[in-house]
C-alpha cells in the first residue's frame, strides 16, 4: 500500500480541495537559517520540523483523519548564530507577521485548524511564534502552538534536551540522522568531544550568542553519541505531541459545526 502524499506543495489543487473540502488541519513547519556545529546543515530546524509535521500527518491519516504539512517556513529570529558563515536572521516582527499571515492564509484556504510545528528554540523566535498564534486565535481562529521547549512536552524529549545543551548535539544530530542521513556529516561529527554547556542556562545568564555562551563551533551537547535510532524515537515523541495538538483542532471544529 503506498504512502498517501500529506505535503500540501506535492498535491495538485484538486487534491488539495478534495482533503480541504473533508475537513483537514494544516501543520505548518517553522525552523531557521542557522549554523549547526561543523556537521549538520543550515537547514537543520527546518528538516526537524517538517519531518515531525510529516509523521504527524501521516499517523493522523491512519486514523482516519485528513491533515496537511504547509510549505515550512525556513527563516527565523536566530541572532545567537550571527557571526557563523549563512546564517540568516530576520526581526522578530517580521516572524511574527509571516507566520500569523501564513495561517491566515491557510484557514481563508479552507483548512479547518493549523499547528505551529517549531523545531527553532531560540526565545525571541518562539516569543514571536507565540504572538502570531495569540493574533490569530484572538480573531477566532482555530490555532495551536504545542511549545516543546516547555512542560510536560520538553520532559519527553530525553537528558538532553532537558539539560539545555541541546543545539547539534546528540537532540538534533540524531533526528536529522533519522530524516536525512545524507546531510550529516557523520564521520565528523562522531570526532566532535561533547560541550556540555547548557545554552539555555547561559541565555538566562545574559549571554547573548553561541560564543559568548560558549559555543565556539556553533554547537552544544554531545553529537557524537547521535543515532538515527534515536532521532527515530525522538520523532515519536514529536509526532505524538504535534498530532494531539490538531486531534484537539478537529475535535473542537467538529462540535461547533
Amino acid at each position: 500500500m503506498s504512502r498517501p502524499v500529506v505535503k500540501m506543495v506535492e498535491l495538485t489543487f484538486e487534491d488539495a480541495r478534495k482533503l480541504i473540502e473533508i475537513g483537514a488541519v494544516g501543520l505548518l513547519p517553522t525552523g531557521a537559517c542557522e549554523a549547526h556545529g561543523p556537521h549538520l546543515p543550515l537547514s537543520t530546524d527546518v528538516i526537524i520540523a517538517e519531518a515531525a509535521a510529516e509523521r504527524a500527518a501521516l499517523a493522523l491519516h491512519d486514523e482516519g483523519k485528513a491533515a496537511l504539512v504547509l510549505p515550512p517556513i525556513t527563516y527565523g529570529v536566530t541572532e545567537y548564530a550571527q557571526g557563523f558563515g549563512g546564517t540568516i536572521s530576520i526581526s522578530d516582527a517580521t516572524m511574527r507577521a509571516m507566520v500569523r499571515d501564513v495561517i491566515g492564509g491557510a484557514l481563508r484556504a479552507g483548512l479547518r485548524g493549523v499547528v505551529v510545528c517549531n523545531a527553532h528554540l531560540e526565545p525571541e523566535n518562539i516569543a514571536a511564534l507565540r504572538g502570531a498564534v495569540e493574533d490569530c486565535a484572538a480573531a477566532g481562529a482555530r490555532v495551536a502552538f504545542p511549545d516543546v521547549t516547555r512542560k510536560p512536552h520538553a520532559l519527553r524529549l530525553g537528558a538532553e534536551f532537558k539539560s539545555g545543551a541541546c543545539h547539534a548535539g546528540d537532540y538534533e544530530t540524531s533526528l536529522v540522522m533519522a530524516a536525512t542521513p545524507f546531510l550529516v556529516r557523520a564521520d565528523l561529527a562522531s570526532t566532535l568531544p561533547a560541550n556540555p554547556i547548557s545554552l539555555s542556562e547561559a541565555i538566562r545568564a545574559g549571554k547573548k550568542t553561541f560564543l559568548e555562551a560558549g559555543g565556539v563551533r556553533a554547537y552544544f551537547g554531545d553529537p557524537a553519541a547521535a543515532t538515527a535510532a534515536h532521532g527515530d524515537e525522538l520523532y515519536r515523541e514529536l509526532t505524538d505531541i504535534f498530532a494531539t495538538a490538531a486531534r484537539a483542532i478537529l475535535t473542537a471544529s467538529q462540535e461547533n459545526r
